[in-house]
């Protein structure tokens, strides 16, 4: 099949090819558990590898720094070369760093592996979007982005669990091993099925990899910064990482002037749907992490709950987030997405409120109910959005939308994990109860930003 062959690759049929949707779906599946696996099985990978806790954090900063740093560049390059070699690329990438992730014999290589690992995460995660928007036609793109987040709830949801079970029956190696066939398996899926796209119109600019630099330089210094901020650590290796970011944003921002189609999409971002759509899934996205920082420890420390109590606490959440995302994405092609992702923003609002507002010694049923109750309102913003914001994009721009996705979320989180830490160091033994507070004010921002798309342009 030549690159322009198929007129389905432009405008999709109603006919869904359940190959390719399985391919993205288990490769993003995999990228989502890896980070959960990870977090998880941390302290007994350190242990083994006899690493000390604060050098072990970079098996997980590794990854998470790659991913940030490539998602905008491989989204750039997926609306040039298509969106399908990036995603074969990339999981092509993911499987061979997971297996030397499983083969590593120290913390260096691991975390050099983990490197690789994130880049070929960051390739998945920058198109998976795109290429749900090629495979759904235009009346059902909602259900599509709906199934796309059901399969990130469970994944976030089991994550604990697998590692739990996979350490409880074989080493750690195995964490990553098991990619290795699931990810081979994945790609046979998404070699024949995955649909292709035109190449660019013959005389356009060529990919620029000074401005990929500079964009991956700018938000790898953020998430370092913020990472920084989250530990605590002396204010100079705060600050020493957001100048990087703000020269370095400040250049890319001056490189790219004029571009018709830039790296960091600020064209895009000049239409007041899809801005506010970044802006709802930022203050959303902090949300939950403010949320999911804060609340083990308001668990474990501030109601004096057990280890195994704080996991089975913390899982209505993820679990009532993977129900809502279907019925959220049906919805969504039928009703104004700032309308659903409003009121289900606020209902997290008030669903964080009423966490932080929980009496000394409440039970079990009403920490559940307000767990269930922030997983419904966080489900039913989070297809609607995803919605929004491919469809504010014209599709040549498919790829920089779905990359703004990736980059919204990580940043959001980040964002919320530091804010935790300045809850902490501002409120002491408080410290869980103010950032479960600060969370419903960003819940209530973001359902703000979101009931404002009913009257954008």
């Amino acid at each position: 099949m030549s690159l322009g062959t198929t007129a389905a690759a432009t405008a999709p049929t109603e006919a869904i090819d359940r190959r390719a949707l399985a391919a993205i779906l288990l490769a993003v599946a995999l990228a989502t558990l890896d980070t959960a696996i990870a977090n998880t099985a941390l302290p007994v990978i350190a242990a083994d590898l006899h690493a000390a806790p604060a050098a072990s954090i970079w098996i997980i900063n590794a990854y998470q720094l790659a991913v940030v740093a490539t998602l905008l560049p491989f989204a750039a390059l997926g609306d040039r070369v298509g969106p399908r070699r990036i995603f074969l690329g990339g999981l092509a990438m993911f499987v061979v760093a997971s297996l030397a992730c499983a083969l590593a014999p120290g913390l260096g290589w691991l975390t050099a592996a983990r490197v690789l690992q994130g880049i070929g995460g960051g390739a998945l995660m920058s198109v998976n979007i795109a290429l749900i928007r090629l495979i759904y036609p235009a009346a059902r793109l909602g259900r599509g982005v709906g199934l796309n987040a059901l399969v990130v709830g469970i994944a976030f949801a089991v994550g604990p669990s697998v590692a739990s079970l996979l350490l409880a029956v074989a080493s750690w190696p195995w964490l990553f091993g098991v990619n290795v066939p699931l990810g081979l398996l994945a790609f046979a899926f998404a070699l024949p099925a995955v649909p292709r796209t035109p190449g660019p119109a013959p005389g356009g600019r060529a990919f620029d990899g000074l401005t990929a630099a500079l964009t991956a330089l700018t938000f790898a210094a953020l998430i370092l910064a913020l990472g920084a901020a989250a530990q605590r650590e002396p204010l100079a290796r705060v600050l020493a990482p957001l100048g990087v970011t703000l020269g370095a944003g400040a250049l890319l921002l001056r490189r790219q002037a004029g571009d018709a189609a830039p790296m960091l999409p600020v064209d895009l971002l000049r239409r007041p749907l899809f801005a506010l759509s970044v802006l709802t899934a930022l203050a959303a996205f902090a949300t939950q992490g403010l949320a999911f920082v804060a609340l083990p420890f308001y668990f474990h420390d501030t109601l004096h709950r057990g280890p195994v109590d704080t996991g089975l606490l913390m899982t209505p959440w993820p679990i009532v987030v993977a129900a809502m995302a279907p019925i959220a994405g049906r919805l969504s092609d039928r009703h104004a997405p700032g309308l659903l992702g409003g009121i289900g923003l606020a209902v997290l609002s008030l669903g964080m409120a009423a966490l932080a507002l929980l009496p000394p010694a409440p039970g079990v049923p009403g920490i559940v109910l307000r767990m269930a109750v922030c997983g419904a309102g966080f489900g039913f913003f989070q297809s609607p959005n995803l919605r929004a914001l491919m469809s504010a994009a014209p599709p040549e721009r498919s790829g920089g939308a779905s990359g703004m996705v990736g980059l919204a979320r990580l940043t959001g989180q980040a964002s919320g994990a530091a804010g935790v830490a300045l809850c902490f160091g501002l409120g002491g033994s408080a410290g869980p109860v103010w950032a479960l507070g600060a969370g419903a004010v960003c819940a209530a921002l973001a359902a703000a930003a979101s009931l404002a798309r009913l009257w954008a342009d």
